[in-house]
């Protein structure tokens, strides 16, 4: 599930320099491309996106977009997030955890 806030962010990372060596910068397009039109898109409300819920502002758009998709867990290994354990139904797990509880 994305958002347009949480997608705004692999840009930022996938595009810098020390990917150079493993993939070519046309490569990074399209895997973007790919997974933009693959994706499932949350609309986040103004409402919801003014909430605070993380210690780390921008780990909140991630929050947002599962909270408008009804998601009920997000698998992270942030501890940021981690801290939270659950918002409401949203729980917030490690992958094993999350794997555990398959």
């Amino acid at each position: 599930m994305v958002s347009k806030a949480t997608f705004s962010e692999p840009p930022t990372r996938i595009f810098k320099p020390k990917f150079d060596r493993y993939l070519k910068l046309e490569a990074r397009k399209g895997i973007l491309h790919h997974v933009s039109r693959a994706a499932l898109w949350a609309e986040v409300s103004t409402d919801l996106a003014a909430q605070r819920y993380s210690r780390e502002p921008d780990n909140d758009a991630f929050i947002h977009a599962a909270l408008a998709a009804d998601a009920c867990v997000i698998v992270s290994g942030d501890a940021d997030l981690l801290v939270l354990d659950s918002i409401g139904a949203l729980r917030i797990l490690t992958a094993h955890r999350a794997l555990d509880a398959i």
